[in-house]
Parts: structure tokens; sequence; C-alpha cells
């Protein structure tokens, strides 16, 4: 079956045809960070705009790249959400479109539960059960996988996902947007002179606070009476110092929390996804803390939002269904994934 995936949740513009859930023929991508930067954060008003804008072309290029015409693709799989409502409204809207004048069914999928997916999109048999963990801008969560299609929520965040406290801690240090590279890249200069604490939420063990880290971070930099008014007023080494710092407790926690539900629930492997992914120091401390465990990563370019892992899940739900989707479905900003 060729499977046709629009991703639009966010600040990505992007299309993929996928066979049998798998085989990935073409995955064009066209991001808008660059628009975004002198926002510091996704605008939403202009990622949807720019989705208009981009879609058609990443479409027809997505088409050409795989060699086939429209009228091959079997089925359309779009995220129907977690996302901005701007940009799924777009997505879907195409999609729906799309089924309408082909002929052909349509499929809504989870977008945090394709990120999961794209760590397992090679594999003839994934691992079960296991621990989900989904690292992004947008959420940080820990899931139970007692197969695909199949989830039980372990832990979340209160409050900030780990993507978006890179991307505040990357403008405390007047940084670009996205943050995540930024600070990654910062902290390979820095050494380990400052301490900082993860988030505690009491009597929930699996969840996660990154707002305390954040104000360690901001005291750290403009002292306990400071207010961010001008520029970061740290030397270079000392900014470096300071992206290390947070880097380190904030990964140390992720794979901590992560590793002690592994071990709690009897769980056989690690299926990772979302943009944190990408992290080198995140791979290399879980390869660190349990060197026999499986753990399986995206490919990097699967990581960040694409619409292979869409199409590729999308095979697997129509399966599941045995029908598409109504065409009067609606976006949802939230969907629980389990």
């Amino acid at each position: 079956m060729i499977v046709l995936g629009i991703e639009t949740t966010c600040d990505e513009t992007a299309v993929s045809i996928v066979r049998d859930g798998k085989e990935i023929l073409s995955n064009v991508i066209a991001s808008q960070a660059e628009g975004h930067s002198k926002f510091g954060g996704v605008f939403p008003e202009m990622a949807s705009r720019s989705h208009v804008e981009a879609l058609p072309w990443v479409m027809r290029q997505a088409l050409a790249d795989a060699k086939l015409s429209k009228d091959q693709i079997d089925l359309i799989s779009v995220a129907k959400g977690p996302g901005l409502i701007g940009p799924l409204l777009i997505g879907l809207n195409a999609a729906k479109a799309f089924s309408l004048g082909l002929q052909i069914p349509f499929i809504g999928v989870n977008h945090v539960e394709a990120h999961l997916y794209a760590a397992m999109m090679q594999q003839e048999d994934p691992v079960f059960p296991s621990l989900g963990v989904v690292l992004s801008g947008g959420h940080t969560f820990l899931v139970r996988i007692h197969g695909l299609g199949s989830y039980e929520k372990i832990g979340t965040t209160v409050d900030d996902a780990v993507g978006e406290a890179f991307d505040k801690i990357a403008r405390m240090l007047d940084l670009p947007y996205p943050g995540g590279p930024e600070i990654e890249k910062l902290a390979l200069k820095g050494f380990p002179s400052l301490s900082f604490k993860s988030g505690r939420v009491k009597e929930r063990p699996y969840d996660f606070s990154f707002s305390g880290l954040k104000t360690n971070v901001f005291y750290s930099i403009y002292g306990q009476n400071g207010t961010k008014k001008t520029a970061c007023p740290l030397s270079d080494q000392q900014k470096a110092d300071v992206a290390y710092a947070f880097q380190e407790t904030a990964l140390q926690d992720i794979v901590a929390k992560a590793l002690q539900a592994v071990q709690e629930f009897g769980l056989k492997a690690i299926y990772i996804g979302g943009g944190v992914s990408c992290n080198q120091r995140l791979r290399d401390l879980f390869a660190q803390k349990a060197p026999s465990l499986p753990v399986f990563w995206p490919p990097f370019g699967l990581c960040l939002d694409n619409a292979a892992m869409i199409a590729g899940l999308g095979f697997h739900v129509y399966q599941s269904q045995g029908k598409g989707d109504p065409l009067d479905m609606e976006p949802l900003t939230r969907i629980p994934l389990a």
C-alpha cells in the first residue's frame, strides 16, 4: 500500500510517501525555523500562513522524488494532533481534499505516537513490552508500550516540555531559536563548574518539572534580584558552563527516570522519539548507564517533525481500523496517547 503522509502540527511543512509502513520513497520537509527565530519561538499565525504557501510545492516535490503520480496513492495519512490549531487545520483539510479528489481514504494519526513509531519503523519485530520516551518542544512523557497502538502513561511533565526548556534557556543566553542544537553545541565547550537540581514532583516519581531548573539557570545568570532587560552579562566561557550544567541536569533526570521505569515495570527495551532525541549527549548517557539494554532511536532524519512517521503509522492504523476516517473529523490540539 502506498501512503502519502502530511505533517503540519507546528513549524515544519512535511509530506512523505511510504510503502507498507516501512519503505520511505520520499520525505520532504520545509522548515520555518529561520522565520520564527526573530520571535524566539513559534509564531502560530505565521506558521499557518507558511503551511498554506509551502504545502502545494512540498507535495509536488514528494511525488516527484518518489517517481509516482497522485493516482498511484492508496491512502492519505495526516497528523490530526496534538499541535497548533491553525497548522493542524491546514494539513487536515488538505488531506480531506486529496481524499475527495482521488476517491481514496484518509486516516488521522496521533502525532506523538508517530514519534515513537519513527524509532520502530525499520524493525520487523518491535520489542514489547517496552518503554516509550517522547522528548520534544511540546511533549515530555513516559509510556508503557504493550503493542503498537496500546499505551499506558507512566509520567509526564507538569510544566514545560524539555525541548521548550532548551529554547527558553537559549534565549537567556542570547542564543538563536531553536535552542536545543545551540545549547548542545555550546555545552561541548563547558566545564562542570556549576550545579543545578532537577525537578521533583511529590508522590509522582516519573513526572518531570523543568520550571525550577530554569529558575536556577536564570539566577545563575542575572542574580537573585535580576531581571532580563539587557543582553546576557556572562562571558563566553561562563555561558558554556551554564549550558553544560543545564543540559547535564535535564538529561540525567530523563535517563534516570526512564531506567527506573524499565526496572520497576519489567520492560524489555526503550523507544525514544521527538526532536530532543537528536541530542548526542542523551544518546551517550543511555549507552553509558544501560549498556546492555536495547535502546532504539529514530534515524536523525526522523527525529524532528516529519511526514514519514505519519505515513508509516497511518498504514498500521488503517490496517487496524479496516476503513478510513470520516470527512467531519476535526483536529485536536491535545490527544492523550494512553
